[in-house]
């Protein structure tokens, strides 16, 4: 016998003055852009921006180095630890288009750890708010040095830009990688070693 499925609620906390003041601006940009703001498919429009936007720059409302800090462990682990292949989504500050791609993200323990899904927390904290890659590469590296002092800290981006993608140069597959490196990883060896595991895919 199939159990009837309970309907659900959906629950939208936003900020109701920011939603409406948002929403007023984005009308008139609609409007100064040559459309119809109370055609039907443009009703609700504004507001859904104003909502979109809001989630997308969610960032500035997180602290990253909390994020971190509510998840250390005593370990005397002195290996390369790395997290790969966490999705990035940002917003590029200067056109406010879309920039998606991958971080790797390696630290080097010192006594501490950190629990593992805070490392991909705090790439969304920081990336969740206006953004350049090159800018979000240095905020990872320093929030996790300053976290737990490790021996080194490794962080790659990379990602494409709509920005390149759908206006100017529209060059739909170009691909830009920033990488920065602190203690250990500014060895040749162990930042070699770092490449490696993050360009292999392992058996």
């Amino acid at each position: 016998m199939i159990k009837e499925m309970k309907s659900y609620e959906k629950i939208e906390q936003y900020d109701t003055e920011i939603t409406e003041a948002l929403a007023d601006n984005y009308k008139v940009i609609i409007e100064n852009l040559g459309e119809d703001v109370t055609r039907e498919g443009l009703e609700k429009t504004p507001e859904r921006v104003a909502k979109a936007m809001q989630y997308l720059t969610h960032g500035y409302g997180l602290d990253p180095l909390e994020i971190l800090k509510s998840a250390m462990f005593t370990e005397d682990h002195q290996q390369m630890i790395v997290v790969k292949d966490i999705e990035v989504y940002s917003m590029c500050e200067h056109h406010m288009l879309p920039f998606f791609g991958k971080a790797h993200v390696a630290y080097i323990p010192n006594g501490k750890i950190v629990g593992l899904s805070k490392i991909p927390r705090v790439v969304d904290a920081f990336a969740r708010r206006m953004q350049v890659q090159e800018r979000l590469t240095d905020q990872i590296k320093n929030c996790i040095q300053e976290a737990l002092n490790p021996l080194g800290v490794a962080v790659v981006i990379e990602a494409q830009h709509m920005c390149m993608q759908m206006r100017g140069i529209q060059k739909q597959n170009s691909v830009t990688t920033t990488s920065s490196f602190t203690g250990a990883f500014l060895k040749d060896k162990t930042r070699k070693e770092f490449i490696s595991l993050v360009s292999n895919k392992l058996s």
